[in-house]
């Protein structure tokens, strides 16, 4: 490890003072605030490119240890401005003192940033100085960075640079390469805007003349096909946003009151399919009377028709599963043959405990905040549709997704429930949204999404919001949805291979970088 940090006689640096230290750093501090201002609601795509330049321009000349630093200060800048809305969950509704809600965030992003931390001073380690090669670089590092603190300990990619390219010239590429497909050519554009914009030791024109190619490169993304998916008829469905807060959703004398809305709500729901957000119902199934559930069964008893309800399932022994459960009309959710879709990918800290944390967990009094996952589950079939449950943040896992969108059995339309009353409405709603519509263009599948209190949407195949709630109102979306049926190519090979296509690039072009400078 302490060789990466160790900088080769092969490579002549002019070693700035600290005034030249400290002016590197607050740039790389900038432009991690700017990557933030990239995303939703602003969706800036041309900010990230620049904002990856800065830290190019930053690192330029920098060791591998101040690189590292860079690296670190360019991710917590990033993360914490982009994640500042966990304060609100912790602090607010987990009543956590102010400081300790702070600077667990601060922590979260710091720990975060270490994988980009690492990654540039790889960079630092092994460029040579040449504009084109430590382009190419310079994006493996980002990519390797990106698959890291998406996929290692258990993964959080929120933010992953590619989903800021829902618009612009690279949203073309979703369905061929992905978000972090998008994310690496994004990284190579901006690196070689910096390198051509800097003094490096290669001539400028060699720079210029990479930067022109890759303008070409994707300039010729637009001609390459769009369209691989066919529909499947239409579906109507309603949408429910209950608008409950968040501090008065577990309260024992509300949890009536509440269900009797929910209730109301879903018999006045006009659409063949119902959604609720995640855990509308705070209580396990287990524990309501058997006249409520079959009051909501009821709602969607004519034929042709079926709810997804959010609600918690299982027992204190076996662990409850934060859930989906099918209603139609033959079906009471209680039965075995009843369907049911089980979160899978659980959120830690919120979801499941890791192991030494659970004092922390406990100071939130969060309610069900260790529970069991979910097991696999096919999609559930309403007509010609076939219906692929999400809860919350499980939609930013494409890779866990793309079973589910590749193959005649595949599921036609997408339908996340959700819960981001914890995080307020600011930013947080806009970003999960873009995250969504990524999804929708990289399977080229619609997106339903069913949440508290926003953001209630209806997404189609191009990642193009049809319909949507506003914030913080209870109101239901009725809505026509077209399913869509057929495989993108990013469907196909990252359900054959996963995202270790991705991992072997980067490696590769890493391994190729550290042997020339042997």
């Amino acid at each position: 490890m302490r060789g990466l940090f160790v900088a080769r006689s092969g490579m002549v640096r002019r070693r700035s003072g600290p005034q030249g230290a400290w002016r590197s750093m607050a740039l790389a501090g900038l432009a991690g605030v700017l990557h933030t201002a990239s995303f939703s609601p602003t969706e800036w795509w041309w900010l990230q490119i620049a904002a990856l330049a800065l830290l190019v321009v930053a690192l330029n000349r920098a060791t591998p240890w101040r690189a590292f630093g860079l690296g670190m200060m360019f991710g917590f800048a990033w993360l914490a401005s982009g994640l500042w809305w966990l304060y609100i969950s912790m602090h607010r509704y987990g009543g956590l003192h102010p400081a300790i809600a702070a600077s667990a965030v601060a922590l979260l992003a710091a720990g975060l940033s270490v994988y980009l931390g690492v990654a540039m001073a790889a960079y630092a380690r092994w460029r040579r100085g040449w504009a084109g090669s430590d382009a190419w670089l310079f994006a493996a590092c980002w990519l390797l960075a990106e698959l890291a603190r998406g996929s290692w300990l258990t993964g959080f990619p929120w933010l992953a640079s590619g989903h800021a390219h829902t618009a612009g010239p690279l949203a073309a590429l979703a369905p061929w390469i992905g978000v972090y497909g998008i994310g690496a050519l994004s990284a190579v554009l901006a690196a070689a805007l910096a390198l051509w914009a800097t003094d490096l030791p290669s001539a400028r024109l060699p720079a210029a003349a990479w930067a022109l190619a890759l303008a070409g490169l994707v300039a010729a993304a637009q001609a390459l096909p769009r369209d691989f998916t066919r529909p499947t008829g239409m579906l109507s469905v309603s949408l429910i946003q209950p608008n409950v807060s968040q501090d008065l959703k577990f309260e024992p004398a509300r949890i009536a009151g509440n269900f009797e809305r929910l209730a109301r709500a879903m018999e006045s729901a006009r659409g063949a399919l119902v959604v609720t957000p995640e855990s509308v119902v705070p209580i396990p199934l287990s524990a309501l009377e058997p006249g409520q559930w079959q009051r909501l069964q009821r709602a969607v008893a004519q034929p042709g028709r079926a709810a997804l309800v959010g609600i918690f399932v299982g027992d204190e022994s076996s662990g409850y599963v934060n859930s989906m459960v099918g209603l139609t009309a033959t079906s009471d959710g209680r039965e075995p043959s009843g369907y049911r879709y089980g979160k899978r990918h659980l959120l830690p800290f919120g979801e499941f405990i890791p192991p030494g944390f659970q004092w922390f967990v406990r100071l939130m009094n969060i309610p069900l905040d260790d529970q069991a996952r979910g097991s696999h589950g096919q999609p559930m079939t309403l007509g010609a549709q076939r219906l692929r449950p999400l809860i919350c943040y499980e939609d930013l896992f494409g890779e866990e997704m793309a079973a589910s969108a590749a193959g005649p059995g595949a599921a036609t339309i997408f339908v996340n429930a959700s819960n981001l009353a914890w995080f307020g409405t600011w930013m947080i709603q806009d970003q999960h949204l873009q995250f969504s519509r990524m999804r929708a263009m990289e399977f080229q599948r619609p997106f339903v999404r069913a949440t508290n209190t926003g953001a209630t949407t209806v997404i189609d195949h191009q990642g193009i919001v049809t319909h949507r709630l506003p914030p913080d109102v209870a109101a239901t979306l009725d809505a026509s949805v077209q399913g869509r049926l057929g495989d993108t190519p990013y469907a196909r090979w990252l359900a054959a291979a996963g995202l270790w296509p991705l991992w072997a690039l980067g490696l590769a072009v890493l391994g190729l970088a550290a042997a020339w400078r042997r």
